[in-house]
């Protein structure tokens, strides 16, 4: 019925069974009739998809790609040629009052034969010994010995507080919509579970992981960047505490790591996550990230690769970052594939079109390239990933200095600007050093914002000591004059200064100024 909507978002790759047993689970069912419960089912396939990849021997299909079947009926032997996979899982979950029921069965879709399916009525208290108990009798029937260490791992409940359980299932699924309002929701829903369970590692970890997609996208106006960095390393350093054999926390603190140029360490860390979650697609993209920044492309792509075979339908983010391995490999065209598909699965997201867009100049399809910055500029509404010079501030983390030449390169190709909002001052007009460092230093900067020119201020003391403001940011920095620059350096900039021009508005008979980098066009006056 729906199978052909579904199929069209896997036939950009059709995937061959692999040779090693490969399953997918899909979401269970909610026969409850209530579908404020649909968390719950979707925590219990959640939470199978999980156990399951503890096998070292299995893969598993991730969460994202299996969800795009949600309540869309569709044959097995069609899940299964678009997913490579030769068994698939399925079932439901009913729950009433404090009693739950789930009926699942697994399926071989080679031959049709059902290998195993059972029925569970238990009390909700009974509900981590149903999931262990479901795991394991499916991974018996896979054929699969897990050994002492998986097996432990498997058993072990993430919390004995139901109610704390609730609310990390509440947190996951409004966190999993990437939207503003859901991620500020499923923090306050982390913290109410992390604080009925304070030992709840599983709750730790995906707070940091929701933490560092909130840091990662620039979301300032949920957190800023520096608290939302320091939360993602306290939350995941908890989780591992609690729970020294958890993936994620270990891809988180991977991830972090190598912005912070600390390479042999992140690459310690993503491969830690990647032994104790091997068949987990977000681990395999935290390596692949890793590796890209850390020079060792090779790696990256096999990483990246192994991904796409556990998570055909990867999120836009994660597309993204394959995109960019294949584009720092040469792989020009798997690089258009995948940010093609990127673009058009978050066609409001400004930088990912303008990705593409160095893919296309990489390819020497340079009106195609043109297009799509113009089309990823139009998308922007506040500074981000719009300019050269915010490419080379947050590509400062590539460990070899012609990966991040070789996007700046071709995006000057593409047409992209060298500052925010295609600014271009007057150098006829622009200040020496010494210049900048009289007119700001000891001074009170107050004026607008480009787009929209919202007011902001900025206060600089005599030791460049300074704070910024604006009707979204409060951002405490040192100020300091480079050369014929002008440096902000604060811990939303990962310790690195963001340096630019000042340039006097001739135009402005007031005594005008404008002082534009990698993240403001701020035009002002000198008034204390």
């Amino acid at each position: 019925l729906a199978i052909a909507a579904i199929a069209g978002i896997f036939a950009w790759q059709k995937f061959s069974v692999p040779s090693r047993p490969s399953v997918a689970v899909l979401p269970f069912a909610n026969l409850g009739g209530d579908p404020g419960q649909d968390y719950f089912a979707d925590g219990i396939t959640e939470d199978l998809i999980t156990d399951l990849t503890k096998l070292s021997g299995l893969d598993v299909i991730a969460r994202n790609s299996v969800f795009a079947y949600k309540n869309k009926p569709a044959a097995l032997a069609d899940v299964a040629r678009d997913l490579g996979v030769r068994f698939v899982v399925e079932g439901s979950v009913r729950r009433t009052g404090e009693q739950i029921r789930l009926n699942a069965q697994l399926i071989d879709t080679a031959t049709g034969d059902n290998l195993w399916a059972n029925r569970f009525d238990r009390g909700m208290a009974g509900v981590f010994a149903v999931q262990h108990e479901m795991s394991g009798e499916i991974a018996k029937a896979l054929g699969m010995q897990p050994s002492a260490a998986e097996s432990e791992r498997m058993a072990r409940p993430p919390t004995e507080n139901l109610e704390a359980y609730d609310f990390y299932l509440r947190a996951e699924q409004t966190a999993r919509t990437g939207r503003r309002d859901g991620l500020r929701e499923a923090l306050t829903l982390y913290d109410k579970a992390e604080q009925l369970d304070p030992a709840f590692a599983e709750a730790f970890a995906a707070d940091a992981s929701t933490t560092v997609y909130i840091w990662r996208e620039s979301f300032n106006d949920i957190m800023q960047s520096a608290p939302a960095r320091k939360r993602a390393y306290e939350k995941a350093s908890r989780a591992l505490q609690l729970d020294p054999d958890l993936s994620s926390p270990y891809a988180i603190l991977g991830i972090m790591q190598v912005v912070d140029r600390r390479y042999e360490e992140a690459i310690a860390s993503v491969e830690r996550a990647v032994a104790l979650g091997p068949g987990d697609a977000e681990t395999q993209i935290a390596l692949g990230y890793v590796q890209l920044f850390a020079g060792s492309h090779a790696e990256a792509a096999e990483a990246v690769e192994t991904a796409l075979r556990l998570d055909p339908n990867l999120s836009p983010v994660n597309r993204q970052i394959a995109g960019l391995v294949f584009l720092i490999q040469g792989s020009n065209d798997r690089a258009i594939e995948a940010l093609e598909r990127t673009r058009d699965d978050a066609p409001s997201v400004g930088d990912f079109t303008i990705t593409l867009g160095a893919a296309y100049a990489r390819a020497g399809r340079l009106q195609d390239a043109r297009a799509a910055v113009a089309e990823g500029l139009g998308a922007m509404s506040t500074p981000g990933f719009d300019s050269l010079s915010a490419y080379r501030l947050n590509g400062a983390q590539y460990r070899n200095p012609q990966d991040l030449a070789l996007i700046v390169d071709a995006l000057q190709q593409a047409g992209l600007p060298e500052w925010p909002f295609g600014f271009t001052g007057d150098e006829h007009n622009r200040l020496k050093g010494k210049e900048i460092a009289s007119l700001v230093l000891g001074h009170t900067l107050q004026g607008q914002l480009e787009p929209g020119l919202q007011p902001a201020f900025l206060q600089i003391g005599s030791d460049g000591k300074a704070a910024f403001r604006s009707t979204t940011r409060l951002v405490t920095e040192t100020v300091r004059v480079d050369g014929d620059l002008l440096c902000e350096l604060s811990e939303n900039m990962f310790g690195r200064p963001d340096c630019g021009p000042v340039y006097k508005r001739r135009d402005d008979g007031g005594g005008g100024y404008s002082f534009v980098n990698s993240s403001k066009v701020f035009h002002f006056t000198v008034v204390q």
